[in-house]
């Protein structure tokens, strides 16, 4: 069937229309029919209608409530009805991966931590597929209606296919992660960059609650950049990561293991700053750092205590991040940038340095009311997960699958 055809949107407009009745329930309930019409602008009907749907499958119910001000009989409200509905959501990392039963509030019930197996053992696929069934099988007393399996992780990969192309660390090459898992278990499977589901994360439960564009940059092991446009993740359905890591900074510089010169990652990775402080270190017999294991902790607390190399090293980082950022704020003029990165705890050094280059290498009129902040999950675990599987509620294409049964 052509998707462009009359059937294909009015399914659209239904999935839509649903999505946001749900979101409106979720983040106003207690809320009576007549503020739902009011606030989603459909018509009395149709709320009565996609409620009576939800309400059948167990999705939302009704309970009482007492309007503000009001001395009359309790009113009906609508509320999400989230217990009996769980999900997986899975972090894969190097060397590591979290598994976290959730239910549909986003509330964690039960959480496994492994090692990644090795792929000289097994094929990863196979291996990761295993270890889902198992998790499965030791958590089977707590399992309700299974929902969905959300995965993120790093490398590069297509959300739409749920083709994970590249792994860091692994001999992955076009790795059919979605459809095998969603081969095995039946259900659907959303998988998305682990930088990108952080955003998102950010923008339904964390530091930029709902601002409608932001930019969150991760300075980590690997430099990566996610962006919500208009309330939306940036190509979500497709490769959502915003590639700044590759992006060349010095023709002339360190070569990149992607094959270029000079990129954003050779200068600005925790890896990175690591080497390049111990280049230093030798010409600098004053600094803390002497004499103890140099590492992110140490040069951060030495940053904080005042170290001149450990400090100019951060400093050094922040300008070349800056840059970068003062292109995408010329793009995609931001209400807020969001910095998550174990720099963090010496982000009076960091925050400066990223601040006043953006202040000097982008446009006033878009650079002047930002808000730089840093993102309110340190660490965020399978929450990226979490945040994939509130948004396919909310875009309502999850949420018709479950109320399609």
């Amino acid at each position: 069937m052509n998707p462009d055809s009359q059937p294909g949107h009015i399914d659209q407009i239904k999935q839509t229309n649903a999505g946001v009745v749900y979101r409106l329930i979720d983040l106003h309930g207690p809320i009576s029919r007549i503020e739902l019409s009011r606030r989603a602008q459909l018509a009395p009907a149709s709320i009565t209608k996609i409620v009576r749907e939800m309400l059948d499958a167990h999705l939302v119910q009704e309970t009482e409530f007492q309007d503000p001000g009001s001395r009359g009989r309790p009113a009906i409200g609508l509320i999400l009805d989230t217990e009996a509905w769980h999900y997986l959501a899975i972090r894969l990392h190097r060397g590591a991966m979290t598994f976290t039963l959730r239910d549909l509030s986003s509330r964690a019930l039960v959480e496994d931590s492994l090692p990644l197996p090795d792929e000289a053992e097994q094929p990863l696929l196979t291996a990761l597929i295993q270890q889902v069934d198992a998790f499965f099988i030791r958590h089977q007393k707590k399992l309700e209606r299974l929902t969905a399996i959300a995965i993120t992780l790093p490398g590069l990969i297509n959300a739409a296919s749920g083709v994970v192309h590249r792994l860091p660390g692994y001999q992955v090459r076009d790795m059919p992660l979605g459809d095998a898992l969603a081969t095995r278990t039946g259900l659907p499977v959303f998988v998305q960059h682990d930088i990108s589901a952080w955003t998102l994360a950010e923008s339904l439960f964390g530091a930029s609650r709902g601002a409608q564009d932001v930019i969150q940059i991760v300075i980590d092991e690997t430099v990566g950049a996610g962006v919500i446009s208009g309330g939306q993740l940036l190509h979500k359905s497709g490769r959502a990561l915003v590639e700044i890591g590759h992006t060349q900074i010095d023709p002339y510089g360190q070569q990149c293991y992607c094959g270029n010169h000079g990129c954003l990652e050779t200068v600005a990775s925790t890896g990175s700053l690591l080497a390049l402080a111990a280049q230093r270190l030798p010409a600098q017999p004053d600094s803390l750092l002497n004499n103890q294991p140099l590492t992110l902790e140490s040069l951060c607390a030495a940053a904080q205590a005042g170290d001149r190399l450990a400090r100019d090293s951060i400093a050094s980082v922040g300008h070349h991040v800056g840059r970068i950022l003062a292109m995408m704020v010329n793009i995609f003029n931001p209400q807020h940038i969001l910095i998550g990165s174990p720099l963090n705890s010496a982000a009076d050094v960091l925050f400066p340095a990223v601040s006043n280059t953006i202040l000097q290498q982008s446009l006033p009129a878009y650079s002047a009311e930002i808000q730089l902040a840093p993102a309110a999950f340190s660490e965020p675990g399978t929450l990226g997960g979490a945040a994939l599987i509130k948004d396919a509620l909310y875009n309502g294409h999850l949420l018709v699958k479950l109320l399609q049964g």
